[in-house]
């Protein structure tokens, strides 16, 4: 491993997730914001507790009441006056659906000059959720819709129609009182109705849509699941402000600028990254391969969020997925490396944000009697990573705007 390389990569990261952290983005929000009758406090998502402690800085004793309904382990410490639970992510579970009936609860029968500080981050369609079918079954469609390949605006198209809380319909629960939303965008292109399936957004998806859906990926449903797909979600809302206070943009930039500090010139690729993760991950190998003999040092910088199609039984996160299926197209190439992160510290089922390789990688596991492409079959690239030390590891980063991938070239 070049190790200069990968302290650029650490900087980088460091630098570019600290830059879209929610806490200052929350207060310019709030700031000069007046209630007059009471003030419920809900944050969702993985970012949810970091939102609510910069919240509950800002406007102390004036919240009444509220949660935070976070992922697992990603609740830092009490907030006064705020109950603080933690749920499944990806996949939904007890906690998201006994935490979202609290939620709900608080928003009962409150009065039009009352307000609803609505807190959202990505994460917030498992987390924040009460299923109008078992939840077991909800389970198994979510986790069919993961292995599928199905992208985060489907899987939310389908999820809102099994939901209490999804499309609308939590605003509607809030009503008559307001519903102040602030939200911290976790998807291309910053869909409000689809960033933790628009619990406080009219939906955009019809009917047809949600069927084209099941057809496509040949989803399995029940008699029940399926009737629910017929009923229409809110198509309108009156008593919703909405905010959006970070996306992926900003991750892009923040990382461009440490890049020229370090001494890199930034070519921003794409901010819409959707594609399957291994495709990507050549894609920025190829770059790389391209411009090796330019003289220069170079950083190209691709952000959104990638796909990963599960053809084996190993570990990893589209991320590490990304930069693994890299390291081929630079095997031997002094000064490259790829890498790619989530900006949430948390890449797919596992403890690692993301992944990096460069020039010696593909050699170091010859060595081991791997090959990169038989490890992408397994979809194992996390134990590949770690016996090469490309495991990215920030731990939960409390904010959460989609993933960066970065391709850094050093002239020779």
């Amino acid at each position: 491993m070049y190790q200069t390389m990968r302290e650029d990569c650490d900087k980088i990261v460091r630098a570019a997730i600290q830059k879209v952290k929610p806490d200052e983005a929350v207060k310019r929000a709030l700031s000069g914001k007046e209630f007059a009758g009471k003030v419920i406090l809900v944050a969702i998502g993985k970012a949810g507790w970091q939102m609510a402690k910069a919240a509950v800085d800002v406007l102390g004793s004036r919240i009444d009441d509220g949660i935070v309904i976070t992922k697992y382990d990603h609740v830092l410490a009490p907030i006064p006056g705020i109950e603080c639970c933690e749920a499944g992510h990806p996949v939904p579970d007890e906690n998201s659906f006994e935490a979202t009936g609290k939620a709900m609860k608080l928003v009962d029968d409150l009065k039009p000059e009352d307000t609803v500080l609505f807190l959202v981050s990505g994460g917030g369609s498992a987390l924040f959720e009460k299923p109008l079918i078992p939840g077991e079954e909800l389970q198994d469609i979510t986790s069919q819709m993961l292995a599928c390949g199905a992208n985060i605006v489907e899987m939310n198209t389908i999820r809102k129609r099994l939901s209490s809380v999804k499309g609308g319909r939590f605003a509607q629960l809030a009503a008559p009182a307001h519903v102040e939303a602030v939200i911290l965008s976790d998807i291309v292109g910053d869909p409000l109705d689809m960033i933790a399936s628009g619990p406080a957004c009219p939906d955009s998806a019809s009917r047809a849509d949600a069927l084209a859906i099941i057809q496509k990926y040949g989803l399995k449903l029940s008699d029940q699941a399926m009737a629910l797909m017929d009923i229409e979600t809110p198509k309108s809302l009156d008593n919703v402000t909405t905010q959006i206070t970070g996306s992926v943009r900003e991750l892009c930039s923040a990382a461009a600028e440490v890049c020229v500090e370090l001494g890199y010139e930034p070519v921003l690729l794409s901010d819409q990254l959707g594609c399957v993760a291994r495709e990507a991950g050549s894609f920025m190998g190829s770059i790389l391969r391209t411009h090796y003999d330019s003289g220069k040092n170079l950083a190209f910088i691709a952000g959104g969020e990638t796909i990963v199609n599960i053809t084996g039984k190993g570990l990893g996160g589209r991320n590490q997925e990304l930069a693994f299926a890299a390291a081929d197209l630079i095997d031997g190439l002094e000064g490259t490396a790829v890498f790619s992160v989530g900006s949430d510290g948390t890449d797919g089922p596992t403890d690692a944000a993301g992944g990096y390789v460069d020039g010696s990688t593909a050699g170091e596991l010859r060595e081991l009697g791997l090959k990169v492409f038989d490890v992408l079959q397994d979809n194992d690239s996390y134990h590949a990573l770690q016996k090469t030390g490309g495991l990215i590891m920030t731990g939960p980063t409390g904010t959460n705007v989609n993933d960066v991938a970065v391709a850094l070239l050093k002239a020779k």
